[in-house]
């Protein structure tokens, strides 16, 4: 058996969404800060994303994580989220994901009934905090970065589909949040093709028209997210189909887009703090958030987001690289 490169990881899913966890093989990256080591690793190092979330190792809706020494001192660990669609500032359903393979297989110090993770990400610092009992992580809280609406009632032209009106929200990646019968069509997975063309359209012309900046850190830009709302979807329940760049659905409820949700709802007026808020993906499966405080980000009046899910582990694997693999670093069909 020959390698170039062995890869370590642990597999999870949260709430039907895949973060492969890679606890071995790659190094440290360099980078003073996590957000300094995600802009070296896209510039450097991003051969290894596409090997690990690509075929033939991966697939079209992959996700993953990759664990680092955190660069600050009150962080257990760093890390750095990746997919098919790059590398993320911020993962909600991937911190999730971390956070319980940490505690399943002992990388933390684990405490009954509730063990406290820190994680250091490109967005900032997370906190998760993991309800055990006998030994097993049962579900994570996370609390996330603070979150904003960067525009209400945004009008955008999108070829095919004329003017689309949107709002923008920053929940650790930016969302374009709208009804998906505003684009004429049905809730429905039969119609996955033409709701992840009409995303596809959508965030393509927002970011040639309208293209969403972070006000802290202009490497965090770009719309890659697209949450269609279902009909009826408000305050206390919402659901959505998530398109994603480059053209897949999130299994999951969507962590970041969990928290750009409740921020959009907080800036209309129809979401409070405290609040309970369910938010329910395209297969049904469930996050819980609340808001619990004021915040600010550039100026801007924000909110921190906490939301709670479940993950379970299912597989741990080392990935190699064979000298004469004709796919180094993967392949998108």
């Amino acid at each position: 058996m020959r390698s170039r490169h062995v890869y370590h990881a642990v597999d999870s899913h949260t709430e039907g969404m895949p973060t492969r966890v890679i606890t071995g093989g790659i190094g440290v990256i360099p980078g003073a800060t996590m957000a300094e080591r995600r802009v070296h690793f896209m510039a450097h190092l991003d051969h290894i994303r596409t090997l690990l979330m690509y075929e033939p190792r991966g697939h079209g809706a992959m996700s993953g994580a990759i664990l680092q020494p955190p660069t600050r001192p009150d962080a257990d660990y760093g890390v750095l989220f990746i997919e098919v669609s790059g590398c993320l500032p911020m993962c909600g359903h991937g911190t999730i994901g971390v956070a319980t393979v940490l505690v399943e297989t002992g990388m933390v110090e684990v405490v009954e009934p509730v063990t406290t993770v820190r994680l250091d990400t490109p967005a900032g610092l997370v906190i998760a905090e993991v309800e055990v009992a006998d030994g097993a992580a049962r579900s994570v809280t996370i609390r996330n970065v603070a979150s904003y609406t960067h525009e209400l009632d945004a009008t955008v032209d999108v070829p095919g589909l004329g003017a689309i009106t949107y709002d923008m929200a920053y929940g650790g990646n930016f969302y374009a949040i709208l009804p998906l019968d505003k684009v004429g069509l049905a809730f429905d997975r039969a119609e996955g093709t033409r709701i992840l063309d009409a995303g596809l359209s959508i965030m393509a012309a927002i970011n040639e028209q309208a293209r969403p900046v972070h006000p802290e850190d202009p490497n965090v830009s770009g719309c890659h997210h697209v949450q269609f709302l279902a009909p009826g979807s408000d305050a206390a329940l919402s659901r959505h189909a998530m398109a994603i760049h480059p053209g897949w659905f999130d299994r999951s409820p969507c962590g970041t887009g969990t928290s750009a949700r409740m921020a959009q709802l907080y800036a209309r007026g129809e979401l409070t703090i405290g609040q309970l808020f369910v938010n329910e993906s395209f297969i049904g499966t469930r996050f819980h958030g609340r808001l619990v405080e004021r915040a600010s980000v550039g100026g801007r009046e924000a909110v921190i987001p906490m939301v709670t899910g479940r993950a379970w582990i299912t597989a741990t694997a080392q990935y190699l690289l064979d000298p004469e693999d004709p796919f180094p670093a993967g392949f998108r069909l």
